[in-house]
């Protein structure tokens, strides 16, 4: 069930209409938000809702003990760390293994390989693991109390946030949804507002890209001018920043007309001057859910050069391969990762020598927003390429077709500016936008909503809706 959908439409106005009758029933509002959840996840497939349920079960028993231990806690952590990646790697990750055992049994003549399955991935699996791991981890670090298994079900299947996140802690979600009794009011101007400025970045902007050039691209470049293929790698940015940023916009907006607010996910990435900028601002959930349960316990940068520079490498690898099992996301996020190193690197070097930090400015941040633009653009190539072999004949084709006539049309080129020159509108911009609609009457705002609603879906997005990037993640 994608969220610019009639059915969508049609479920959202009973729960949005049943749960405001629930705001002083507590109790009952946290079950029947869990019941409406479990509905729209078994859209995707009836099953997955035995495995969120099982999910839920475990991170709840599991929190539970260890709230009572006082010994052993550090391996009932463990166990319900384990418990959690299993799902994960038996859906996701086994048929990775099991080909790519098979190939070097093959190498070295051996006969004996994992057996091959075939195994749906489940929607959102990778968004739920972190979730669970994150509130048994914060429990073990008593940065949280032990939720009750109505509390913990909500927090795991929110529907909102269910297939793509963004990624809630436990201390974000946890404390609206146990005394929820419900805002006086709803701020109902901001959440229309992410909800119109998400459809219009999947459907006018994402969606539009990848049918008219990036799908193309990246499944024929030979067919393709050098200049069209480095638009199309533009192009793929530009699409992935609007779809993910536009599903979370909804997201957020959605939470928000119930009651909940979500944590930003997003902040004009491709504004960045640096790689370690870029991911401040790029998918901003994860990166922090990176850093705190992941490199920070490894050592963080709080040991040697070396130290510091394997655990950035290793974050950033596992990062890559949270989001897809293949070589492609290994080498998209070793190449983040090693594109970090020496950044840090540099940086350690002239502290060193006793050098101040650069402190850029003017021409100085144009050229490290470009530099870094092309950098994440490069990395782009092996995230959205079919197989490492296809990536490198994406690049190859910026190199090698020049004298062959573009065939990309300025309604591309339009959307690629706009795509990435919009992040540069000061944020106090959106703000003012924001209030100026919120200062009118409800029937006007109303107005607005219907109208922006019915032209984007109405009839740009008339050639029917594409699934979110991030839902098969």
């Amino acid at each position: 069930m994608l969220f610019p959908t009639g059915i969508f439409v049609a479920f959202f106005v009973v729960v949005f209409a049943v749960s405001w009758a629930l705001v002083r029933r507590p109790s009952l509002w946290r079950g029947f938000i869990v019941i409406a959840s479990y509905f729209f996840y078994s859209f995707w497939g009836w099953r997955y809702a035995f495995l969120l349920a099982g999910y839920t079960l475990v991170d709840y028993l599991l929190g539970r003990a260890l709230a009572a231990s006082s010994r052993g806690r550090g391996w009932l952590l463990a166990l319900a760390v384990v418990l959690n990646l299993v799902p994960l790697v038996v859906f996701k990750y086994y048929g990775f293994l099991a080909f790519n055992t098979s190939e070097v049994a093959g190498w070295l003549g051996l006969g004996s390989s994992l057996p091959l399955l075939e195994l749906v991935v489940p929607v959102g699996i990778s968004f739920t693991t972190f979730r669970g791991i994150s509130y048994v981890v914060d429990v073990y670090r008593n940065g949280t109390e032990k939720a009750s298994l109505l509390d913990l079900a909500v927090f795991m299947s929110f529907f909102p946030y269910l297939a793509a996140g963004p990624i809630a802690r436990t201390s974000e979600l946890l404390p609206q949804i146990k005394p929820w009794a419900g805002p006086r009011r709803i701020d109902a101007s901001r959440a229309l507002y992410l909800i119109a400025l998400g459809l219009t970045k999947k459907l006018v902007i994402g969606d539009f890209l990848a049918r008219n050039l990036v799908d193309g691209v990246f499944a024929a470049p030979g067919q393709y001018s050098s200049l069209d293929v480095v638009l199309g790698i533009h192009a793929y940015a530009v699409q992935i920043y609007c779809d993910f940023s536009g599903y979370t916009d909804m997201a957020i907006g959605i939470a928000l007309l119930l009651g909940i607010l979500l944590p930003v996910n997003f902040d004009r990435p491709y504004t960045a001057v640096s790689l370690r900028d870029f991911w401040r601002r790029w998918h901003i959930t994860l990166s922090r859910w990176l850093r705190d349960y992941l490199y920070i316990p490894m050592g963080g940068s709080r040991r040697s050069s070396l130290a510091t520079y394997r655990n950035l490498i290793i974050t950033m690898v596992l990062a890559g391969l949270w989001h897809g099992a293949g070589w492609t996301f290994l080498v998209w996020g070793a190449l983040h990762g090693v594109g970090m190193v020496f950044e840090h690197a540099s940086a350690a070097r002239r502290k060193k020598r006793g050098l101040q930090p650069v402190v850029p400015s003017g021409f100085g941040i144009a050229v490290r927003r470009v530099l870094t633009l092309e950098f994440v653009c490069l990395a782009w190539i092996f995230f959205r390429a079919d197989s490492v072999t296809a990536a490198g004949q994406v690049i190859a084709r910026t190199f090698t077709a020049w004298d062959v006539a573009p065939t990309v049309s300025w309604l591309v080129v339009l959307a690629i500016v706009a795509g990435i020159g919009l992040q540069y509108l000061p944020a106090r911009l959106t703000e003012w936008t924001q209030a100026l609609i919120s200062r009118r009457r409800p029937l006007v705002q109303g107005l607005v909503f219907g109208l922006v609603v019915f032209a984007v879906v109405g009839l740009l997005g008339a050639e029917g809706v594409t699934n979110f990037i991030y839902i098969g993640f």
